[in-house]
């Protein structure tokens, strides 16, 4: 079972795991495709960023227990990520690393009462405030992934992996996500509706691909 001190960690990782795929883009290669379908690698990047910034208000809402939501509507969600993917490729890396920088403060400004605080997410749902580094954590090591620039779920924590099985195949509906075999970090990855190899239905078949998750 995953613990705070062990989501915080992961945050790190996965932050640098997402600076370390985007160190070497250039303009070009910044606004090439992701592996996520509609999306170049800056739209990616500049969800990651607007992400830390929400997130850092429901660190404020623990922190101060002034109602603060993650984004003020569905729409200037989207905006922010379409207005992001249009920044140059320098000053997007730079708000890349501003929002993770002020995410990482904020986290660790907090007592653990302030942990336990319940804040509400962009989905609605009524969590305690030591679940954000959990929903950074999906964020920051999946979207490395999607940045298509060599990391692989296979270059991603075990047990982080695991983690993350458990918690789509629960939120999918373990009565409409088929059972597969294969490796574990292609399962992920299959799980993910992202790309992957080797993984079969049970009766030896290729598994069917699944919509994107996250």
């Amino acid at each position: 079972m995953r613990t705070l001190p062990t989501t915080l960690a992961w945050v790190a990782e996965g932050t640098d795991l997402c600076r370390k795929a985007v160190a070497d883009l250039d303009e070009e290669s910044y606004g090439a495709p992701s592996l996520l379908p509609g999306w170049t690698r800056k739209h990616v990047v500049a969800h990651v960023a607007a992400n830390a910034r929400a997130l850092r208000n429901l660190m404020h809402w623990a922190r101060t227990g002034e109602p603060t939501p993650m984004y003020s509507s569905p729409e200037q969600r989207l905006a922010d990520i379409e207005s992001g993917a249009q920044l140059p490729a320098a000053w997007l890396t730079a708000w890349f690393e501003e929002s993770a920088q002020l995410l990482a403060y904020a986290m660790a400004e907090l007592t653990e009462e302030q942990w336990r605080a319940e804040v509400l997410t962009a989905q609605g749902r009524t969590v305690p405030a030591s679940e954000v580094p959990w929903m950074r954590t999906r964020e920051v090591m999946v979207h490395a992934v999607d940045l298509g620039t060599g990391i692989r779920f296979a270059d991603l924590p075990e047990e982080f992996c695991a983690e993350l099985r458990h918690e789509i195949v629960g939120k999918r509906g373990s009565d409409t996500v088929p059972t597969v075999q294969g490796g574990n970090a292609d399962i992920t990855a299959y799980l993910a509706g992202r790309p992957y190899t080797g993984v079969t239905a049970g009766d030896g078949s290729p598994a069917q691909p699944l919509t994107p998750w996250l």
